[in-house]
């Protein structure tokens, strides 16, 4: 994580809205594009992707976005293969690419992938145990139809969904 003061909504036990925790998402990380600017088409997803920060309670730093995919696909309803189908998605396809181009715009290509390699040992531990954890029976979170928790607390989610064991 940066230097910069940890955001309310990583707080395990925050009591911020979604919306409000997706709002402070936003402020604190400038060069995340903001959905909100882009078309309905595909900034639906992109959005998703954010508001999946948020639930989860992850920074955007190269542990949590990696972390944030096998977590995100195994505690919602978004699977890998519906990843794979919408990476497929013409119509939606630009706004995954836009993720991976705000990474490169920041950091740089060289940057991007030495981060992920240097990552990686530190955090396949912590996935396998995520996995174990995410095996037995769940509720899992609404991934594209998240607006209906814009008003629900962070922590009341977290708990509805079973969140705060993988949340720091």
């Amino acid at each position: 994580m940066s230097k910069r003061l940890r955001p309310h909504y990583m707080d395990k036990s925050s009591t911020q809205t979604l919306r409000q925790g997706l709002e402070e998402y936003y402020a604190v990380n400038p060069n995340v594009t903001d959905p909100r600017e882009l078309p309905p088409e595909f900034a639906k997803i992109l959005r998703a992707h954010d508001v999946s920060h948020v639930v989860l309670g992850c920074d955007t730093d190269m542990y949590d976005e990696i972390k944030l995919l096998p977590l995100g696909f195994w505690t919602s309803n978004f699977k890998f293969s519906d990843y794979l189908r919408t990476n497929r998605d013409p119509a939606i396809k630009p706004a995954i690419d836009i993720m991976y181009d705000d990474l490169v715009k920041e950091h740089g290509v060289l940057w991007l992938y030495a981060s992920i390699l240097a990552v990686l040992p530190r955090l396949l531990p912590s996935v396998i145990v995520m996995w174990f954890k995410t095996r037995k029976e769940r509720k899992y979170y609404p991934f594209l139809d998240y607006e209906p928790l814009f008003d629900i607390s962070l922590l009341e989610i977290r708990q509805e969904f079973d969140l705060l064991p993988f949340i720091k």
